[in-house]
Formats: structure tokens, sequence, C-alpha cells
């Protein structure tokens, strides 16, 4: 279950929002003629790859809405070490991006029933999701709008940086090389 209240970040707490509150603000935003984008993922360790798939997430319409996986949700999804980083310090980064609209958390395995409830008009995944496979397409393709897979920015991603830093660590250990 989501926690009852969510985290106060100064500067970026009107971003993360409760389903409710975001169902009014959803409301509010559709009534200004404007669309809704929604996008979701674990954020884990934001990289590169990230960044690049939310820039051109909101340039698909004018308010994009990111979908957080819980920390229960999270280890369900890849393990029970991940994730690195706790959903609260996931969500503040996210918050400060200026191309993300609202944060909201989830802790279904899938982001299904948050899409079913909120009704985006553009659904976006990075490009290791084709269209067709996309949770909530058929949602988002029954209300007349459209499921987008962005490319993947190559060579970054959460597993390459974590691999990477566990062989640097076993080669070099904590210092960098031995002098």
């Amino acid at each position: 279950m989501l926690p009852d209240s969510l985290p106060v970040f100064p500067g970026t707490d009107r971003k993360l929002m409760s389903r409710e509150d975001l169902l009014e603000t959803i409301r509010r935003v559709r009534l200004a003629g404007k669309r809704i984008v929604f996008t979701n993922g674990c954020f884990d360790l934001v990289h590169a790859g990230h960044i690049e798939v939310l820039e051109q997430a909101r340039q698909k319409g004018d308010f994009l809405i990111v979908a957080l996986n819980t920390d229960r949700s999270v280890r369900t999804l890849k393990g029970p070490s991940r994730p690195l980083v706790q959903e609260a310090r996931r969500a503040r980064v996210i918050c400060a991006l200026s191309c993300v609209d609202a944060v909201t958390l989830f802790d279904e395995p899938t982001p299904y029933e948050l899409i079913s409830l909120l009704e985006p008009d553009v659904l976006v995944k990075g490009g290791d999701w084709t269209p067709d496979r996309i949770v909530g397409g058929d949602i988002v393709l029954q209300k007349g709008g459209s499921v987008l897979s962005i490319p993947l920015l190559p060579d970054s991603s959460t597993t390459l940086l974590i691999e990477r830093v566990l062989e640097r660590y076993r080669s070099e250990g904590p210092s960098g090389p031995e002098s």
C-alpha cells in the first residue's frame, strides 16, 4: 500500500501527488485543453537514458506524469538487492526535473490500475518496450490516445551502471588503481 503521507521536498513537493490530488490536477489540466502524458518506472540510479526518455515524453504533450514504483514494487521486479535508492529519494530526483509536471507512487506490480484511473492521452515507455507490450496501452488506445516507445540511449541503463561499478571495485578497489 502507498504511504499515508508522501515525503515533502521544499521547492518540488508540489509535484509529488497522491492519486486523489493527481486526479484533481488532471481535471484542471484537461479543462485547459492540454494533453496528458504518462510514463512509469523504477528510476533507480537516474541516468542520461532516463532523462532522454522523460524529456522526449514531455514533448509528446503538455503535462507529464511520472509514476514511480515503490521500494516494495522494485524489489518484486528487480530482486532483493534493489532498489539502491529509497523511493523518497528517487521521487525527490524525479520531482526536480523541469520536464516532469507530476510524480506519484504505485505499489502494484504494474501501473495498469493507475493508467485506468488517470486515462492519459499519451502513454510512453523506453525503447526496450514495444508499443504492443506497454502495460495500459489498451486503455489509452481505446480512449483515442497514443502509445509510444522512445528509443533508448545506447549504453545507458541502471543495470549497466551497477555492473561497471562492481567491475571497477573488484579490479581497482574503492580508491582506484594501485600506484
